[in-house]
């Protein structure tokens, strides 16, 4: 059996350990920040506080210590907050075994830098991109993690990684398919989470499905143009790394950065939506380095700038919706 080490134990590294430890040519351990919920998957096979209600195979390992995690391990499997990867890859990056396979779970990109997570993978830790995978797709962690079927995509610029990676990340629920177009992948998971906290503010306003779907469908057009500006192709985009995790990720409560939108569109602040959000809406912090990085390729993302207008408390969310259902010029309904 090979050794796969996943690093993360919140709810989508804990989904994501269960999906490869229920393919059962893999050995499976899992890294965890806190020592209680390390016991908790060892001794009860659960994760409570991440993925209630899971009971988690008993072939599933976890560990606080990065060391007996990563050693043996033919592919790690990165997941933790995007803006605290650069501090882990410091602090346990050497470790990391000199011919595995490094994934990256995660979908968003550093503040400072605008680096996308592979980037900066292969900036703190070394790691040759033939080496480097990245994996996206319509995954809400609650669902797969009670085996409804679903799908992914891992790409990578090596074809025999990414095929690697999808056998690996492959069980009788959850498949996961190939291609070669990293920037796209992963900007498609970076870039629906944004549009995902614009329809979470007009959902929590009260506007109906209309609106939602005008927003949505002008959003895949921000997004495409987006990916495309930064050498990404145009197909990825309305596939399940683009458009498969724009739907999921904007139509359900138990998406993160659509939580967290509709609390803003209810009328809390910034401020109080990071209080009272338990996990990380990669979203929230995204949109100002992807307007940045817009700016630099003279890219229009107007439903992106009137998020941040939202975000800094500048606009009032029930303003938001004629702006966003404006927004033109893209590849999608000029």
């Amino acid at each position: 059996m090979a050794k796969i080490a996943v690093m993360g134990a919140g709810s989508w590294g804990t989904t994501f350990a269960k999906v490869l430890a229920d393919n059962a040519t893999n050995q499976v351990v899992l890294w965890a920040r806190r020592q209680d919920v390390a016991d908790e998957i060892n001794t009860d096979h659960r994760n409570g506080d991440y993925l209630p209600g899971i009971a988690l195979p008993k072939s599933l390992e976890a560990s606080t210590e990065a060391a007996k995690v990563l050693s043996g391990a033919t592919q790690v499997y990165l997941s933790v907050p995007s803006q605290s990867l650069r501090s882990n890859l410091e602090d346990w990056g050497k470790l990391l075994p000199k011919d595995a396979i490094i994934v990256s779970l995660m979908k968003g990109v550093e503040n400072e830098t605008g680096l996308r997570m592979s980037e900066v993978i292969e900036q703190v830790a070394g790691i040759d991109p033939q080496r480097i995978a990245v994996i996206s797709g319509p995954n809400l962690s609650l669902e797969i993690a009670a085996k409804e079927p679903t799908a992914a995509v891992a790409s990578s610029v090596n074809e025999a990684t990414r095929t690697a990676v999808a056998e690996s990340a492959s069980n009788e629920y959850f498949t996961t398919f190939t291609n070669e177009d990293v920037i796209g992948t992963e900007f498609g998971g970076i870039l629906k989470n944004l549009i995902a906290v614009a329809i979470g503010i007009v959902n929590g306003v009260g506007y109906g499905q209309n609106t939602k779907a005008s927003i949505m469908t002008r959003g895949l057009a921000e997004l495409t143009r987006f990916a495309v500006a930064y050498g990404a192709e145009e197909k990825t985009m309305v596939g399940l790394a683009g458009l498969g995790d724009l739907i999921a990720t904007s139509e359900s409560s138990l998406s993160r950065n659509h939580k967290a939108g509709e609390m803003l569109g209810k009328g809390y602040t910034l401020r109080e939506v990071q209080k009272r959000m338990s996990q990380t809406a990669e979203g929230l912090s995204s949109v100002a380095p992807i307007l940045r990085l817009a700016k630099a390729k003279k890219v229009n993302m107007p439903i992106v700038e009137q998020v941040q207008l939202v975000l800094e408390g500048k606009m009032n969310p029930r303003d938001i919706a004629p702006h966003l259902t404006h927004a033109s010029d893209g590849p999608v309904d000029e």
